[in-house]
């Protein structure tokens, strides 16, 4: 494919699209394509399994979240204020 050094992922698509959109989008499949910290065993073994589904590698545990990520900010809003009714 070629030189994609500088823009890596979304080296494939070449000059189309235009930089704001291919930058936007490298972030977005760097942030799908990472390792994240496993809410059950607390490894960093979650990768993505499909659209919104996550499951670690390492103790199998397979949750539901975000497209992109594992928690989106409205689940990590309902978790904290679960938490604080639950506190009181």
């Amino acid at each position: 494919m070629g030189r994609t050094k500088k823009v890596g992922i979304v080296g494939r698509f070449g000059a189309r699209g235009g930089s704001s959109l291919r930058k936007a989008r490298a972030k977005i499949e760097e942030e799908a394509k990472s390792i994240y910290e496993c809410p059950q065993c607390l490894r960093r073994a979650v990768k993505k399994f499909s659209v919104g589904v996550w499951k670690c590698s390492r103790c199998g545990f397979t949750f539901a979240g975000g497209a992109y990520k594992p928690s989106t900010k409205l689940g990590e809003t309902v978790k904290k204020e679960r938490d604080r009714l639950l506190k009181h």
